[in-house]
C-alpha cells in the first residue's frame, strides 16, 4: 500500500476486470476475433438531429462557460422531461447538469456523506456504488438480492439493513447488472421503509427508456411528498440516447441539496461540456423516434439471447426486464478444470473463456454476485449468438 496516497484514495479496490479486458484488448490488437460482452453502451450513433444541433452550437460559437449548474434552457428542458416522464414538479434550481451521470451519483455522495455513514446498496451492484460511497467516507452495507426474487430486494432485507447509522440507500431500477425493473407497488414498498426511517434515497434511473414488453419503471421520488424530500434522481442521456461519449448526466434534488452540489460543483468542474448541453437540449425536446427504434432492436437481441440460453444446459439467468445486461449464473462450472487451470471463481471463469473461446465477459465479482457473469446484448445479434454459442462449447469442454 502507498502512504504517500491519501487514505480515501486508497480505499478504492482495484478493478478485477482489467487484466480480462487489458487481455482482450492485446488478442483483438494481435489479429484475434474476440467476442466483447463486457460493453457498457448502445452499439448506436448518436441520432443525427443531436449532432446537428452540436455543430449548429459550434457555428454559433457557444464554447464559453456556462453557469456551473448547467443551462436554463436544459435545467428547463430536464424539468419538463421529469413533469412528462415521472410526474414530477421541479424548479430549474433544482436541477444539476455534470459531466455525466456517474459524476452526478459521486456528487451526492460527496454532499451527502459524513465520515463512517452507512449506505445501503443492493447486490448484484453496479461496481462503481460501493467505491464512490468509500471515497467520500462511507461504509457501504450490501444487501444480497435473492435470484428466485429477480435479483430484487425486499423491504423486509431493506428494513433489516438499517441502523442508527445509515443515511442513503442506492437504488437503481432498471438495473445494471441484472436488468431488474422494480414495479410501481415495489418501488412503493421500498420507500415507505424509506420514510419510516428517514434515510435519504439516491435513485439511479439511467437505464429508464430501455424496458421490454408491459414492463415500465416507476420513480422512487413520486411515491410522496416526503420521498421526493428523502430522494436524489440521477439521470443522463448516454444510455437512452446513445450520448455515452457527450458526457451529461443530470440529477434533480430537494433546494438544499441541489445548492450544496452545485457550490461543490462550481468549484470542482465547474460546468459541464457547452456543446453537449446544448445538443441535450435537442435530444430531450425531441421526438423519440430514435429511442424507440434502438429499443426495438434491444429487444430483439434480448428474445434472442435469452431463447439461446435456455438451449445451455449449464447456464441460467434471470429474465432481464431493463437495461441491455444479463447475468449468466454459471457456478456450475466452479470446481471444472480448463486444462491446468482450476475455474474457482467468476474472474477464473472470465480469463479462461478468454483463452479457450476468445469471448470477454465482466466477472460478476466485480458487481456482488461471484457466481455469475455478467454479459452485454449491446453488440451485433450475430457476434451475440456466437459468442453464447462459444460460451455453451466452453462450458461443454470443461472437465
Amino acid at each position: 500500500m502507498n502512504e504517500r496516497l491519501a487514505r480515501r484514495i486508497r480505499t478504492i479496490s482495484p478493478s478485477l476486470t482489467l487484466a480480462v479486458s487489458a487481455k482482450a484488448k492485446a488478442m483483438k490488437a494481435a489479429g484475434e476475433e474476440v467476442i466483447n460482452f463486457g460493453v457498457g453502451e448502445p452499439d448506436f450513433n448518436t441520432p443525427a438531429h443531436i449532432v446537428e444541433a452540436a455543430e449548429h452550437a459550434l457555428e454559433a460559437g457557444h464554447t464559453k462557460y456556462t453557469p456551473s449548474s448547467g443551462l436554463l434552457e436544459l435545467r428547463r428542458a430536464i424539468c419538463d422531461k421529469f413533469k412528462r416522464d415521472n410526474n414530477l414538479e421541479y424548479e430549474s434550481s433544482q436541477i444539476i447538469v455534470s459531466s455525466g451521470a456517474k459524476h452526478s451519483i459521486f456528487n451526492v455522495c460527496f454532499a451527502l456523506l459524513d465520515e463512517g455513514d452507512e449506505v445501503i446498496i443492493p447486490a448484484p451492484y453496479w461496481l462503481t456504488y460501493p467505491e464512490v460511497v468509500k471515497v467520500c467516507g462511507g461504509v457501504p452495507v450490501v444487501v444480497k438480492a435473492k435470484k428466485s426474487n429477480g435479483f430484487k430486494i425486499t423491504p423486509e432485507q431493506l428494513k433489516e439493513a438499517i441502523t442508527p447509522k445509515t443515511k442513503l440507500f442506492i437504488f437503481n431500477s432498471p438495473s445494471n447488472p441484472t436488468g431488474a425493473v422494480y414495479s410501481e407497488e415495489e418501488v412503493r414498498a421500498l420507500a415507505k421503509v424509506c420514510e419510516e426511517a428517514d434515510i435519504f434515497v439516491l435513485s439511479d434511473e439511467i437505464y429508464e427508456k430501455l424496458v421490454y414488453g408491459q414492463v415500465k419503471p416507476f420513480s422512487m421520488a413520486a411515491c410522496s411528498d416526503k420521498m421526493k424530500e428523502l430522494t436524489v434522481t440521477v439521470n443522463g442521456v448516454s444510455k437512452t440516447y446513445a450520448m455515452t461519449g457527450w458526457r451529461i448526466g443530470y440529477l434533480a434534488a430537494p433546494k438544499d441539496i441541489a445548492k450544496a452540489i452545485d457550490s461543490f460543483q462550481s468549484h470542482a468542474t465547474s460546468n459541464a461540456n457547452s456543446i453537449a448541453q446544448y445538443a441535450t437540449i435537442k435530444a430531450l425536446n425531441s421526438p423519440e423516434a430514435a429511442v424507440e427504434e434502438m429499443v426495438a432492436i434491444f429487444a430483439k437481441r434480448r428474445e434472442a439471447m435469452l431463447k439461446r440460453i435456455a438451449e445451455m444446459p449449464d447456464v441460467s439467468c434471470v429474465v432481464p426486464d431493463g437495461a441491455f445486461y444479463a447475468m449468466l449464473v454459471v457456478r456450475s462450472a466452479y470446481g471444472k478444470r480448463f486444462g491446468s487451470k482450476l475455474i474457482d471463481g467468476s474472474v477464473s471463469f472470465a480469463d479462461c473463456l478468454l483463452d479457450a473461446a476468445k469471448v470477454a465477459v465482466v466477472p460478476g465479482i466485480s458487481f456482488g454476485a461471484d457466481e455469475c457473469i455478467r454479459i452485454s446484448y449491446s453488440l451485433s445479434m450475430s457476434d451475440m449468438l456466437e459468442g453464447l454459442d462459444r460460451i455453451d462449447a466452453f462450458m461443454r469442454s470443461l472437465k
